[in-house]
């Protein structure tokens, strides 16, 4: 269902939550990608004003602010377990 109401008032919180983030921050980020969507979770390393570069697990990401479909802050990552005997 694109287009709705609900949809514009996701993406708006969205790029505000873009918007507020600095870099060194850590979020995940929905965006359109082909036919589909695609998130990207890692910390902001870069922004320009159409788009945002976030570091994930595979590597840097360049998403489009025209792509945006949600984002949210997360908190890091848990610690690692230690090893076993």
């Amino acid at each position: 269902m694109e287009g709705t109401g609900q949809d514009a008032i996701a993406r708006a919180l969205a790029l505000g939550v873009l918007r507020d983030a600095a870099v060194g921050d850590r979020l995940v980020v929905r965006a359109h990608h082909g036919g589909g969507a695609q998130d990207a979770l890692g910390v902001i390393v870069a922004r320009t004003a159409s788009s945002v570069t976030i570091d994930t697990r595979r590597g840097p990401v360049e998403v489009a602010l025209a792509d945006v479909v949600a984002a949210k802050p997360v908190p890091p990552p848990p610690a690692p377990r230690p090893r076993r005997p």
